[in-house]
């Protein structure tokens, strides 16, 4: 049974900081691109940050470039990502997804930035 397990969400004022993880199981993590993607309320889903399988190459959205950073544990079967200079445009629904030839989903968590 696959499973994307995201924890890490919360309230932070601007400028703070939160570390978001994603335990998976249920599959070949190592073999799977991880992501992260956000929705905040009235909006489309958007994608955040992605990592290949083997960690050698990422990508960010514009909005969080410099800011956020993705990583895995290949050996943990996790990826994290960690977010600095929070904004309150950051308050959204974090998602992690796992892909290869087909999508998982974890179920997300929370994370709101206001003073």
């Amino acid at each position: 049974q696959v499973q994307l397990v995201e924890s890490g969400g919360g309230l932070v004022q601007p400028g703070g900081s939160l570390r978001l993880s994603c335990a998976t199981s249920g599959f070949t993590f190592s073999s799977y691109a991880m992501s992260w993607y956000r929705q905040a309320p009235g909006k489309e889903r958007e994608l955040v940050a992605v990592m290949t399988s083997g960690g050698g190459s990422t990508n960010y959205a514009d909005s969080v470039k410099g800011r956020f950073t993705i990583s895995r544990d290949n050996a943990k079967n996790t990826v994290y990502l960690q977010m600095n200079s929070l904004k309150p445009e950051d308050t959204a629904v974090y998602y992690c997804s796992a892909v290869r030839l087909r999508r998982y989903w974890g179920q997300g968590t929370q994370v709101t930035v206001s003073s």
